[in-house]
């Protein structure tokens, strides 16, 4: 577990951090990966068990992490840039698996268009990115995964999506099946706003009021992201759980710093809406703009 804090010189914004890691109560390995080096804030879910989806989540964010934009403060990155990003790290999972593994993936870049900071938040296959703005928790990303298109379709209700015995079988992934395109949205950054990345195993346990709570009761990033990943071992622990906590603050901070976590490596336990990106959701609830853990996981 680690806390740390991100600055740019050019503005009084900065990202306050903290990522916590738990291989859960039933899981004998960790396939979670995770990546936190400014500008780049990221958790890859691996699939594929015997088959190694560690390997391919770790592909995944050591793709990420080989970006000439980490360590550069708010640069001018496009959903462009970024898709290119994850098309090569879909591609390095394919050379070194044979399509027999793949990975989830989401997470946020902190950028900077006309001026001013922007989270490009991204996402393919089930893991989660969140926003606590003003006390209100918004998923950003939309589920690809087939319980979420029954319930856009009226089939099924978000409650019974829960317990849905098709709920871990993903459409999109990264490293193996048909598809693999990544959903963007641009969100301004405000102060106070918190972001949550977590893989599946925190909110196939946690309930978003649950999670809500925690966000914010714990003002210390690290601490909450300790206690949401405690809150998803005590209510189960059957995935691996994987979480990051990312704080807007403004003020003038000159300290800067990058972690990189792979698995293995940690086994411990009102602001203007997101505007879509390339034609991709601006919200929950709207179509968007890994085949992923099978229903027997």
């Amino acid at each position: 577990m680690n806390s740390d804090e991100t600055a740019s010189p050019d503005t009084d914004m900065h990202a306050v951090f903290g990522y916590a890691s738990d291989r859960g109560l039933r899981r004998e390995l960790n396939e979670d990966s995770l990546i936190a080096a400014d500008p780049i804030f990221a958790i890859a879910d691996g699939m594929g068990g015997h088959e190694a989806g560690e390997v391919a989540s770790s592909i995944c964010v050591r793709t990420l992490g080989d970006s000439p934009i980490v360590g550069k403060h708010l640069p001018e990155f496009s959903a462009e840039q970024l898709e290119a990003l994850v098309k090569e790290a879909d591609h390095r999972i394919r050379e070194a698996t044979g399509g027999r593994a793949g990975t989830t993936l989401t997470g946020a870049v902190l950028v900077r268009e006309g001026g001013n900071p922007y989270w490009l938040v991204f996402n393919v296959g089930d893991s989660r990115t969140y926003r606590l703005s003003h006390g209100v928790l918004e998923q950003i990303t939309v589920d690809h995964s087939e319980v979420q298109e029954l319930v856009d379709l009226g089939q099924i209700t978000p409650d019974e999506a829960l317990v849905h015995p098709r709920r871990h079988v993903v459409t999109r992934a990264l490293g193996t099946g048909n598809d693999a395109e990544a959903d963007f949205w641009l969100i301004p950054v405000e102060p106070g706003d918190r972001l949550l990345v977590c893989s599946d195993g925190l909110t196939g346990e946690v309930a978003d009021g649950h999670i809500l709570q925690i966000l914010t009761s714990v003002t210390n990033p690290q601490d909450a992201c300790a206690a949401l990943v405690q809150a998803a071992l005590r209510s189960g622990g059957r995935d691996n759980v994987t979480v990051l906590v990312i704080d807007a603050e403004g003020g003038p901070d000159g300290h800067e710093s990058a972690a990189i976590t792979l698995p293995g490596a940690s086994q411990e336990a009102q602001s203007t809406g997101p505007r879509p990106v390339e034609g991709g959701p601006a919200g929950p609830g709207i179509d968007p703009a890994v085949q992923r853990k099978t229903a027997e996981e």
